[in-house]
């Protein structure tokens, strides 16, 4: 399974990307489960990041949604503005 991961703010800056386009193991189906094959695969600023957000196909969604082939999933810290 085929899916593109985007970084956004702080998790951008300490990964050095913005983002990736990832083969996943038949295991990983969702984006709680995904954030946690990632960190434990060199992205360990998304194991120490606080209030991590993320977007399935520009959805936002919890840990237990799904992610299947050609998903967009996207993870970001919480923004404030003013």
């Amino acid at each position: 399974m085929s899916v593109k991961v985007l970084y956004f703010a702080g998790l951008r800056e300490a990964l050095g990307t913005g983002g990736e386009t990832l083969e996943l193991p038949p295991g990983v189906t969702t984006a709680g489960g995904l954030r946690d094959w990632l960190a434990g695969h060199g992205r360990e600023a998304l194991a120490s990041a606080k209030n991590l957000r993320c977007a399935v196909n520009q959805d936002m969604a919890g840990p237990d949604a799904a992610v299947g082939d050609g998903d967009e999933i996207a993870f970001f810290p919480p923004v404030t503005g003013g």
